[in-house]
């Protein structure tokens, strides 16, 4: 009995020295505990996540199925092209614009000889080549018209509808710059001449209306020369004469090729070269890379830029050296099929014709090589979970990748 006395008593004893733990500490530790077992399950599910997100990126499709298909007419002598996620169809007498489901979202009736068109996101601009009319639209209907004072020989539009447009007159040209309204009156305008600054080759205007950009050619003491000026209409180029804001000269080459990717970055094509700029008010060249091969052909969209050449690997017709609007060479892909199109679009890179398609995500992966069930003249990306408006010459179809 005694025993049992001193054991208990001894216990006793024994858990009165025990450190007690408070409840507010108790707290703490349950709230700790909660803590970390939600993070442990938030990295769970990122695993998860990222584990599913691979898997998808590496998937190969090797099949097209048609998901939808309504009949259209396309008016003869027409010709197509992607606008937006829509159809653009345009000819000497016209122009449309159709959705996924084959209706008419807008019409435009015009009288052209050599109709030429620029496309900027959801705005296009049609206009005649020598001629006076320029018609802007966007996905919704017509904006607007121009009607310049003197001959067209190139424009360009920027995504809030405004024009810049070269006019020739005589030993003078002239660059101006229009509202989406037209209403006969300019934003503004500059002249150019041989003498002064050479002949512009080719215009480009950024999305947001505010930098231009000229490509010259001009003799300078009996040798050939070419120049890209950029020209800001914003607050920044108001205080430069003919709010010119930078340039670079090139000798013994020609710059055909100018476009804006974004606000804030540009690239050139020459007959030797490529040449990317950046900046959104005083645009810097990012990168001048020498060209041994003819280009034949340019493509862009989204960050890239594709020059097109032959291929002199074995098995392959081409090569496309994708560039980045960083400069950075990304990849070089070698393709086998004669190509009407090359569209990029988000991570895709999309090489097709009328009977065939390989796609390719922007590592130069190839996910899909195969032909389509219907000869397609016009394929436009719906999504990016490969699903496609494919024009053919009676139907609209909705097709996806499996």
């Amino acid at each position: 009995m005694t025993n049992v006395r001193d054991y208990l008593k001894k216990k006793k004893e024994r858990e009165a020295e025990k450190p007690r733990i408070s409840y507010r500490e108790r707290i703490k530790s349950h709230k700790f505990t909660i803590f970390y077992r939600s993070i442990l399950v938030l990295v769970l599910i990122a695993a998860v996540i990222a584990a599913l997100y691979i898997q998808w990126s590496n998937k190969i499709y090797t099949q097209v199925a048609e998901v939808s298909s309504v009949e259209i007419n396309i008016p003869q002598g027409s010709q197509l092209l992607p606008f937006a996620g829509y159809l653009l169809t345009y000819s000497k007498d016209g122009a449309g614009c159709m959705d996924i489901k084959g209706n008419a979202v807008w019409n435009q009736t015009f009288e052209m000889q050599n109709p030429i068109v620029d496309i900027c996101q959801n705005v296009v601009a049609i206009g005649d080549y020598n001629g006076r009319n320029i018609y802007v639209m966007n996905t919704s209907g017509v904006i607007g018209s121009i009607t310049t004072n003197k001959p067209m020989r190139d424009f360009c539009v920027a995504a809030n509808g405004v024009v810049a447009a070269v006019l020739d007159d005589t030993d003078t040209t002239w660059i101006y710059l229009y509202d989406s309204q037209g209403k006969e009156k300019e934003l503004a305008y500059f002249r150019t001449t041989m003498k002064d600054s050479g002949y512009p080759v080719k215009v480009a205007i950024s999305p947001s209306g505010e930098l231009v950009c000229v490509s010259y050619l001009f003799v300078d003491s009996g040798q050939m020369k070419s120049s890209v000026a950029f020209y800001n209409f914003g607050a920044v180029g108001q205080n430069n004469t003919n709010n010119y804001v930078s340039g670079y000269d090139y000798l013994d080459t020609v710059v055909p090729f100018v476009r804006f990717l974004d606000n804030r970055s540009l690239f050139a094509v020459a007959d030797n070269r490529v040449m990317l700029y950046g900046g959104a008010q005083k645009p810097v060249s990012v990168l001048e890379n020498l060209i041994d091969d003819s280009v034949l052909s340019v493509y862009y969209g989204g960050e890239y830029v594709g020059l097109v050449f032959n291929s002199t690997e074995e098995g392959s017709r081409y090569r496309m050296d994708v560039y980045h609007k960083s400069g950075v060479l990304k990849q070089s892909i070698n393709f086998n099929i004669e190509y009407s199109d090359i569209i990029f679009y988000e991570d895709q890179i999309i090489i097709y014709n009328e009977a065939e398609c390989c796609i390719y995500n922007s590592n130069g992966m190839e996910k899909y090589s195969g032909r389509f069930n219907k000869s397609t003249l016009v394929l436009i990306p719906q999504n990016s979970a490969y699903r496609y408006m494919a024009v053919t010459p009676d139907s609209i179809d909705t097709i996806e990748l499996q």
